[in-house]
């Protein structure tokens, strides 16, 4: 059973989920990417979407790191590194889409998109978005989650 602990950044689980990959929870999106150790630890330094150039650099490390998990049959790892892509994707899009990554006005309110208030980060999202594409079509990483979810 995983247990949550409380500290001034919020719950952190106290699991480590290579020695415990069944304790591992899908969950949706991008959930948990910022808790589930060791993955967390090892994805988190390599992950930058300030430009097309250190997008291509992060994303290229992320999927390297994603091919090794894969290769090491360690779900939790690979789906991990797909929900860092991903998460590169949506933040540079927010970036790209709203001036200053503002999705929100000051009285809470959704702003409208604007096409493109930065296109820089549009370019790092594309190539985020492109090795997130190869993982979720990888038959092995299908495969990997269904077997996991069947746990």
């Amino acid at each position: 059973m995983v247990t949550v602990t409380e500290n001034d950044e919020g719950p952190e689980y106290d699991t480590d989920f290579r020695a415990h990959p069944e304790e591992y929870e899908i969950g949706r999106g991008e959930e948990g990417v910022f808790k589930v150790e060791p993955y967390k630890s090892e994805l988190l330094p390599l992950w930058s979407y300030k430009d097309e150039e250190s997008a291509r650099e992060s994303a290229g490390a992320i999927y390297e790191r994603y091919e090794e998990y894969r290769k090491n049959e360690e779900f939790p790892g690979m789906d991990m590194a797909r929900k860092y892509l991903q998460m590169g994707y949506t933040r540079a899009m927010r970036y790209a889409e709203y001036p200053g990554g503002r999705k929100y006005g000051d009285d809470g309110e959704e702003l409208e998109p604007e096409q493109w208030t930065d296109e820089d980060k549009r370019e790092a999202a594309l190539v985020f978005e492109e090795y997130w594409e190869r993982v979720r079509e990888d038959e092995r990483y299908r495969n990997a989650k269904e077997r996991h979810r069947d746990r």
